[in-house]
């Protein structure tokens, strides 16, 4: 039977797309019907080292035969090496893990404004964040979120919250009030239409936290873990944040969720302040230490580069070919935006009937997310259909 078209219990909160997916390896899916896709979706951003990377799976599979869960009232070593090898690459001090990019935000906002109450003594509470963002699906995270869309009979939402226009630092100093604790943005806003931060914006946006003593929180969420070329997005701006989320392409495809942050502000949670039943389970913290590992192996960051190098000379030249349906390229690394005169669902369904998944960001935006070990076959086999469907 065909799972996609038969009655459900499931609510209808997702407008799925008529197709079941049962069976993932390296860049390929299949559904229950026996087609092939090739996804260049990786899950949104999730896969980054394909379905069932085996160096993963063989950890996972050696993990499931020895521990799968144990509370966070007990030392979990697998946290502690994965803890290590994320403050490494990052330069920051101290992780949390939770379950999900959403819980990753929602403790990103709880620690910042714990550190501004009860390590640095004032009652500020307020962050400022960025119209097109998307923070997550929580209270908090929704209202965070720079997208009405979201918040759509949800109210009353909490207080505490300020949105601004994104790249614009006037808008950020007028916000800004005694009640501020922290400023919270993506580098490259992924579900707002991938959208780049401007450079000297981010660094004059880590100027005002050092000028007025509250946080640069960054969402890496979508961009850490290797997709946008360095092990996190804000290895290219020239800055140190206060803290980081995690989450996406961290675990392979197993829930997991992270936050990073320096010793100073790792002070406001103490035991008791924060936690999680599930988050850091030897399992997840195993499928973090093996993607992780994997990663450095292959000298992932080299590849991502070649693949995005080879990714934008093909898009390029398929803007030169449709100067009238292609508005603009842009992204970082394996990020990559697409801006169409047309809408981006239409192009999505012609390239799934054609076997190629792909994803919008917002009504004229198809979003790029391939895996890290995508093919220049399967770079021209998606810009063929893509030519297809701008024809």
């Amino acid at each position: 039977m065909n799972t996609a078209t038969a009655s459900t219990n499931l609510m209808n909160n997702y407008a799925r797309w008529p197709i079941s997916l049962v069976k993932g390896q390296g860049n390929q899916v299949w559904d229950d019907q026996g087609k092939e896709y090739l996804d260049f979706t990786s899950g949104i951003a999730v896969t980054s080292l394909g379905h069932v990377p085996p160096k993963v799976t063989a950890k996972l599979h050696e993990q499931l035969d020895t521990l799968w869960h144990c509370s966070n009232l007990y030392h979990i070593p697998q946290q502690e090496v994965l803890a290590e090898k994320l403050t490494r690459l990052s330069g920051l001090d101290r992780a949390f893990f939770c379950n999900s990019g959403a819980e990753a935000n929602e403790a990103l906002i709880k620690i910042a404004r714990r550190y501004a109450q009860k390590v640095k003594g004032t009652d500020r509470y307020e962050v400022i964040t960025f119209a097109q963002s998307f923070h997550g699906r929580t209270l908090a995270t929704l209202t965070a979120t720079g997208q009405d869309k979201v918040k759509d009979g949800f109210a009353p939402l909490p207080i505490g919250f300020v949105t601004v226009p994104y790249n614009d630092l006037s808008a950020v100093k007028a916000a800004i009030t005694d009640k501020t604790c922290a400023i919270m943005l993506e580098l490259v806003q992924g579900e707002g239409g991938v959208n780049p931060a401007d450079d000297a914006w981010v660094k004059a946006l880590r100027n005002l936290c050092d000028e007025h003593g509250f946080l640069l929180l960054i969402d890496e969420i979508q961009t850490g873990i290797a997709r946008t070329g360095t092990w996190f997005a804000f290895q290219q701006y020239g800055i140190k944040p206060d803290a980081i989320s995690l989450a996406k392409g961290l675990g392979s495809g197993f829930p997991i969720g992270a936050i990073v942050a320096t010793e100073e502000v790792a002070q406001a949670f103490t035991p008791g302040t924060h936690g999680t039943t599930f988050g850091g389970n030897p399992l997840a913290a195993t499928a973090g230490i093996a993607t992780l590992e994997t990663m450095e192996d292959e000298q992932i960051l080299d590849k991502v580069a070649a693949i995005h190098n080879r990714l934008m000379d093909e898009l390029l030249k398929l803007q030169a070919a449709h100067p009238d349906k292609i508005i603009a390229v842009r992204g970082k690394g394996l990020l990559m935006g697409v801006e169409l005169a047309v809408p981006a669902g239409d192009v999505i369904a012609y390239a799934r009937e054609k076997g190629v998944l792909l994803l919008s960001a917002g009504v004229h935006v198809l979003r790029l997310l391939p895996s890290f070990i995508t093919t220049q076959e399967e770079i021209e086999q998606v810009m063929a259909v893509l030519n297809e469907a701008l024809q």
